[in-house]
């Protein structure tokens, strides 16, 4: 059992890491301003180890985590204490249609080399009244490979979600140019530079990618640090006063049913 000096520790310095990391704190800042229209049972598709149970608690009777069980296993999360409820075969959600109020995936769906497959699902499972909050990337790094297939425009989320009977009420973008090029700076000087990836799994972050192996550059981890936290500033305030609408981490779609 880890001492209250070392818990603290831990708390500044996944804090610290989570400021550095201009796509999470994005997608965080993001499902928060969404939580309140959340309800009744919620199934997280793709939850991993279920990092916004907390956001999501307050609003909903039940939150369910579900996982593609052959890729899951390859991941950090699977040695996690808090994972997944079910897991299943990648294809069928194990659920009876109009199962779920709140339907929620978080950079899931580039994971799957049949996103309309996928999309279908999370309509059949949502009830009639019921709301879809669909993230997915536009601008991102390789990841989780090789379970790593597509990047997604509005356009094209909106294409698949008209396809499976869903309506858009809302598509959002995640942050702008300069979140992009800040977040890849940023990455490129993690996991380039000082290998910080097992350092950022010790702290339960990149829990969908296989367990990090290189040991970390310690004595270069203040410099860059201290250089991904400027960059970090720095694109969250030019971002304010000179965004580009056709740049971004990702897109937020809420969606609902097509009424027939």
């Amino acid at each position: 059992m880890a001492s209250p000096r070392t818990s603290a520790f831990r708390r500044v310095a996944r804090s610290a890491a989570n400021f550095v990391d201009l796509q999470w704190t994005l997608i965080i800042a993001a499902l928060e301003g969404v939580a309140p229209l959340a309800r009744g049972r919620l199934l997280d598709v793709g939850s991993g180890d279920k990092p916004y149970l907390e956001i999501f608690a307050p609003f909903v009777d039940e939150y369910i985590g579900v996982e593609h069980e052959a890729s899951f296993e390859q991941t950090s999360s699977a040695g996690h204490s808090r994972g997944p409820d079910v897991l299943y075969d990648g294809e069928h959600l194990p659920f009876d249609s109009g199962t779920f109020e709140t339907v929620l995936c978080v950079q899931t769906l580039e994971h799957t080399p049949k996103p309309q497959v996928l999309v279908r699902e999370l309509a059949r499972v949502l009830r009639p009244d019921g709301r879809l909050l669909l993230m997915a990337p536009f601008s991102f790094r390789l990841h989780e490979e090789p379970h790593d297939y597509f990047r997604y425009s509005p356009h094209g989320l909106r294409v698949l979600c008209e396809e499976a009977g869903l309506e858009i009420e809302r598509c959002e973008p995640l942050g702008s140019f300069w979140s992009v090029i800040g977040h890849k700076l940023n990455s490129y000087l993690a996991f380039r530079v000082a290998r910080a990836g097992a350092l950022a799994q010790s702290l339960e972050k990149l829990g969908h990618e296989a367990t990090q192996r290189a040991r970390p550059r310690y004595w270069l981890l203040p410099p860059v640090a201290l250089t991904m936290a400027s960059i970090a500033v720095a694109a969250r305030a030019l971002d304010r006063v000179a965004s580009d609408p056709s740049e971004s981490l990702g897109f937020m779609v809420i969606a609902h049913l097509r009424q027939r």
